[in-house]
C-alpha cells in the first residue's frame, strides 16, 4: 500500500518504512507526526482525493533535523562596474521514517499533526498577543507633561485670528 502526501509546498509517493526529507516542520527528533493532506492512496482499490481523501493519513516518526547541501549563488556585474556577489544557502530540512498509512479513522489516532514552522510560528505568535495585550491594559498609560501640552495649544489660538482676519478681508 502506498500514499501520495502533500507538505511544504510538495508532493511525495510513500510506503511504510521509507525515509523521506521534508521541509522542516514544528517537531523534535523521536516525536510521532501525522499528515492529513493525503492526495492518493494506492494498493488493491487505489482512492482518489478530491482534492484529498477524508479520513485518510500517513504517519510518521521524526527522526533528526537536518541541512540540505549547499547552494551558491554567484552574481558578476561586467561592463565598466567590475563587481561580484557570492552567497551561500542551506535549506532546513526534517529526516522522517513514515511508519504507517490509515485510510480511515486519522481524527481518532490522537497523534499530532505535521505543522510547518510558519504555521507554528503564527500560532505561537497569536496565542502570545493576548497575554501581551493584557499586560499593556493593566499598566497605567504614561501621560505627556503638562508644559508640552500647554505650549501646543498656544500657537493654535493664535492661527486662528489670522484665518478669521483673512475671510473678513474677502
Amino acid at each position: 500500500m502506498f500514499a501520495v502526501l502533500k507538505t511544504g509546498g510538495k508532493q511525495y509517493k510513500v510506503q511504510a518504512g521509507d525515509v523521506l526529507r521534508v521541509e522542516l516542520i514544528a517537531a523534535a527528533a523521536g516525536d510521532k507526526v501525522q499528515f492529513n493532506e493525503v492526495l492518493m492512496i494506492g494498493g488493491d482499490k487505489p482512492v482518489l482525493g478530491a482534492p484529498l481523501v477524508k479520513g485518510a493519513a500517513v504517519q510518521a516518526e521524526v527522526i533528526d533535523d537536518i541541512k540540505a547541501d549547499k547552494v551558491i549563488t554567484f552574481w558578476k556585474r561586467r561592463r565598466k562596474h567590475s563587481s561580484q556577489r557570492t552567497r551561500g544557502h542551506r535549506q532546513k530540512l526534517t529526516l522522517l521514517r513514515v511508519t504507517d498509512i490509515l485510510a480511515s479513522g486519522a481524527d481518532k489516532s490522537g497523534v499530532k499533526e505535521a505543522v510547518g514552522t510558519h504555521a507554528a510560528r503564527v500560532a505561537a505568535h497569536n496565542n502570545a498577543a493576548p497575554a501581551e495585550k493584557a499586560e499593556k491594559k493593566a499598566a497605567p498609560a504614561k501621560k505627556a507633561p503638562a508644559k508640552k501640552a500647554e505650549a501646543k495649544a498656544a500657537p493654535a489660538k493664535k492661527a486662528a485670528p489670522k484665518k478669521a482676519a483673512a475671510k473678513a478681508k474677502e
